[in-house]
């Protein structure tokens, strides 16, 4: 591909992921993409089938290795549950409140067959992304810190408190009061790491 289809292709996705967190994925067709991005709705359709199309390439593309990148970020899987997981908790944070698209989107695969088609799509394993989490909660399982539950469950205890405090400081970012302070994470996180241990 040519440096200045690149460049198109790129701007094509910013758009759209700004789009979808400025006014919503209902209101995010391609006819406004293309409009938003200065070409023509066929040049989309030449690289996405559609609307699913496009949100399961963009979750692959631009929003899930960056996930996975800054949630990992200085984190080692040998650190004692507490420690390990605050980290999570804090990079997750911080990378999500400076990327709404991004949240934005995986908000709506969490709540729709969007993330699910996304991985049989790309033949994605469980454990192929997130490994160092997995091997983590694995560990501290075998050593009976933490109760033995499928990894799922683990995850969605550990990780849908944070999304939703996620989820409450955008709301909150146009009110007069932050309410989702650093101070706030860290308590919910302490309370979350004792709801998991035995």
């Amino acid at each position: 591909m040519r440096p200045k289809n690149l460049e198109k292709e790129q701007a094509i996705r910013t758009i759209a992921l700004e789009i979808i967190a400025t006014e919503g994925l209902e209101n995010l067709s391609m006819q406004k993409l293309a409009k938003a991005a200065g070409v023509s709705p066929r040049t989309i359709y030449i690289k996405y089938e559609d609307k699913e199309d496009l949100l399961i390439k963009l979750f692959i593309t631009e929003v899930l290795g960056a996930y996975e990148a800054a949630i990992l970020k200085d984190f080692d899987e040998q650190m004692n549950f507490s420690t390990g997981v605050k980290k999570l908790w804090f990079n997750a944070f911080e990378y999500l409140k400076n990327n709404k698209p991004h949240f934005s989107l995986m908000l709506y695969g969490k709540s729709s067959p969007l993330l699910n088609k996304a991985y049989q799509r790309e033949n994605i394993q469980q454990g192929q992304f997130f490994a160092p989490i997995h091997r983590f909660m694995e560990a501290n399982v075998k050593e009976g810190i933490i109760c033995d539950l499928p990894f799922d469950v683990q995850r969605a205890l550990l990780f849908s408190p944070l999304l939703e405090l996620v989820n409450e400081y955008f709301d909150h970012a146009e009110r007069p009061r932050q309410i989702i302070t650093t101070d706030v994470v860290a308590e919910c996180c302490d309370i979350v790491i004792k709801g998991l241990l035995k």
